[in-house]
């Protein structure tokens, strides 16, 4: 018994080794053809470039899942999604934990595969568990993709539990951009009275959230307060002119969903 004990356990051993060998050569491929060859060149002027250096480091090594992000990464800022999407493939193929959710964002908001999306995070969280993905929870995702596929009731559901969620597990914080989806799902019910209360939320926390008083107004013209409204929309266009937008770090790329253009009327 002793002996299959210490099998085990210098095969473990021997795996963990392995394991930590292979990580340390693909961090020094990394090095070599991503930060000291790829990031020298601006991919919005020199794609190919970029893309060769990251294909003579897969050359080397293959399964580095992230550099197959990175090759899938320029293409999804050019809104090339079909040539940008095969090689996010790949880096999922290699580390699903990783790249998967990641992908599942990428479907909701850059390539807008609103199916594919749902799909995509809700195995990941039946794999691990409602996570963190560009600073929201899988859930978010999946509720601004059914918001997309015109299922409000599912959104507003799931969009409801997230922002209980947020205030109970996090020291009562509230979050501006997931109350205002929540208000849209409940805009989009029509049930305008509970959306001007969950947008006024937002706007408490972010007083010149210009997305935020433009579906309040909106709101308001459905109750015929006309005057009110009318008020709320200047200020809108107004705060939106001076940079008050959704606060996402991804709408430099993409226009989120039920996002307030002024300039794009």
């Amino acid at each position: 018994m002793k002996k299959i004990i210490l099998l085990v356990t210098l095969f473990s051993f021997s795996i963990s080794v392995a394991q930590e060998g292979k990580n340390v050569a693909q961090e020094k491929i990394i090095e070599e053809f991503l930060t000291n060859c790829a990031q020298r060149y601006n991919y919005n002027t020199r794609m190919s470039d970029w893309q060769n250096c990251l294909d003579n480091g897969l050359a080397k090594d293959s399964t580095i899942a992230y550099l197959w992000q990175q090759k899938a990464m320029p293409y999804f800022k050019a809104r090339k999604y079909e040539i940008g999407m095969p090689f996010l493939d790949k880096a999922v193929k290699y580390n699903a934990e990783r790249w998967q959710p990641y992908r599942g964002f990428m479907k909701c908001i850059f390539s807008k595969s609103y199916k594919d999306a749902i799909e995509d995070l809700e195995d990941c969280k039946k794999k691990f568990g409602n996570q963190y993905v560009m600073d929201h929870t899988y859930d978010f995702y999946i509720a601004i993709s059914y918001l997309q596929l015109n299922e409000f009731e599912k959104a507003e559901k799931i969009l409801q539990n997230y922002v209980d969620e947020i205030y109970r597990d996090r020291d009562k914080l509230e979050h501006p951009t997931a109350y205002f989806y929540l208000g849209i799902a409940k805009f989009e019910l029509k049930k305008f009275d509970e959306a001007i209360v969950i947008f006024d939320k937002a706007l408490k926390i972010y007083p010149n959230f210009s997305d935020a008083k433009f579906y309040k107004a909106i709101c308001l013209v459905r109750k015929e307060s006309f005057e009110e409204a009318k008020t709320l929309l200047k200020e809108s266009e107004e705060d939106y002119k001076i940079g008050y937008k959704l606060n996402e770090d991804n709408t430099i790329y993409e226009t989120y969903p039920y996002q307030k253009k002024w300039d794009k009327q």
